[in-house]
Order: C-alpha cells, then structure tokens, then sequence
C-alpha cells in the first residue's frame, strides 16, 4: 500500500490522478477508541461482513472532504466539528482511499445506522488484534486488512494526541 501524506506535510504528493476510483474514510474516535461500520454479508462489495470505516465513493465533481461530509451524514447522521487529512493510501486494489480522522462527540446510541450491519466503538488492543465483536451478529468479525493497516499507522502518529484529546467517556 502506497501512502501518499497530506497536504501540509513536506512530502505532499502530487495531485491525485482523476481517472482512478477513489473513496473518503472516516476515522472517528472517542479518547482511545475508534468507531467502525460491520460491513453488510453482500458478495458484491468489498470487504464484506468485515468491519471497516465509515465512508465511501467520491461522487462526479465531489472532493474528498464533500465526499466524507455526505457519507457521514448518509450512514449514520453525524457531522463532525470538524475533519482533519490524515493521508491518502493507494491500494493493491488501486482504489485511492481519502483518509481524514475527527472526534466523535455523540453516543454511540445518538448515531443511526444506516448502512452496515453494526457499530461499535473498539479499543487499540481489540484493532491490534484484527478482529471486534459485533453485539448485533453475535460474533467476532475481521477488520478489513486495508483499514486495520491505516488505523495502525494513525495510531503511530497520533496515538497520544488523541487519547489527550478528549478523556471523556461518551460510551454510555
């Protein structure tokens, strides 16, 4: 997976190619935890039955942060204060993944489900692990690798920052 990092940083990439297909993701956390999407059980989607970030396909004309901005408010009703770029990641599938992280300051229960099977706020060690337990489906589940793989490189830059960031409890 190539990272491509974000716009402030010294390394910026070149502008992203238009023709590839592309997707804004979400990482939404609360102190140390992070909120996933268990995918639907459809064979016709990418990582099916998988958790994963919140977040989707880029719409004709649409930028990634428009992009983020609408799926967040399709699939569970929630708009960040705001988003901040994390980076964006070319996969071997070659879907450029639009990465942006913001706080999630809602309960979980303020959130609706829209699309998806479940979702959950998990912990590092559940992340670290590669699988979460969905309440819903009764059962462990995977993280998709891609996803998994993103969220522990954001979790080696801003780990810290976060956890200092917000050591409310907004779980219950």
């Amino acid at each position: 997976m190539d990272f491509f990092p974000n716009a402030d940083s010294p390394q910026a990439a070149a502008p992203f190619p238009l023709e590839r297909p592309a997707v804004a993701l979400a990482i939404l956390y609360q102190a140390d935890r992070f909120l996933l999407q268990l995918r639907d059980d459809l064979p016709q989607i990418r990582h099916p039955g998988q958790w994963a970030f919140f977040g989707g396909h880029l719409e004709a004309g649409e930028s990634p942060e428009q992009g983020l901005w609408r799926e967040l408010a399709e699939e569970i009703g929630y708009q960040p204060p705001k988003i901040q770029h994390f980076g964006s990641f070319l996969t071997d599938a070659q879907i450029m993944r639009h990465v942006f992280y913001a706080p999630l300051t809602v309960r979980v229960d303020e959130l609706q489900l829209n699309e998806g099977q479940d979702l959950g706020l998990f912990t590092i060690e559940e992340v670290r692990r590669g699988f979460c337990f969905s309440e819903r489906v009764r059962q462990d589940r995977p993280l998709a690798h891609p996803h998994r793989q993103i969220l522990l490189d954001f979790l080696q830059r801003y780990g810290e920052k976060i956890k200092n960031e917000d050591g409310s409890d907004k779980t219950r």
